[in-house]
């Protein structure tokens, strides 16, 4: 399981000039599934996300995670981030898990990081997304189970 993960000072999600999801400070994550992921990789996914020591303290260092900052936690779906991009110019999806998987695991870290994280907000899983965000920092990281 893969999660590109940006440190945002906003970010929402549109669908069809819908907002669907949105959050304040904390965190924009593009998840893709991959076809040996378990709730297991979802459960180390979500742990690293929430604790991920990305926000500067008051020295200014990159020290405190997203639970310490009581940040926001917006998950998006994006299959295209599985891509095997090795070869050639045009990207391959054998790599990105089924659509059926993908959605199972999807919904299932959506729903444990609402169970433990207060600010959860989300994308539409298999819809076409318009993803709008301020980047802070610019801090952006690939986190991989």
């Amino acid at each position: 399981m893969k999660g590109l993960l940006q440190r945002v000072r906003n970010a929402r999600v549109e669908v069809a000039g819908e907002v669907v999801g949105a959050v304040d400070q904390g965190l924009l994550v593009l998840v893709a599934v991959e076809p040996q992921d378990t709730r297991a990789s979802a459960d180390k996914l979500l742990h690293k996300l929430l604790n991920y020591r990305i926000f500067s303290d008051a020295e200014g260092k990159m020290n405190l995670s997203l639970a310490d900052v009581g940040g926001g936690l917006l998950l998006v779906s994006q299959f295209t981030l599985a891509a095997d991009t090795k070869n050639g110019l045009r990207p391959s999806f054998s790599t990105a898990a089924p659509p059926a998987l993908g959605e199972e695991l999807f919904g299932y870290i959506l729903a444990k990081a609402q169970q433990v994280h207060g600010k959860v907000a989300s994308g539409r899983f298999g819809a076409d997304m318009q993803v709008h965000l301020v980047n802070d920092g610019p801090v952006t990281f690939l986190i991989q189970t």
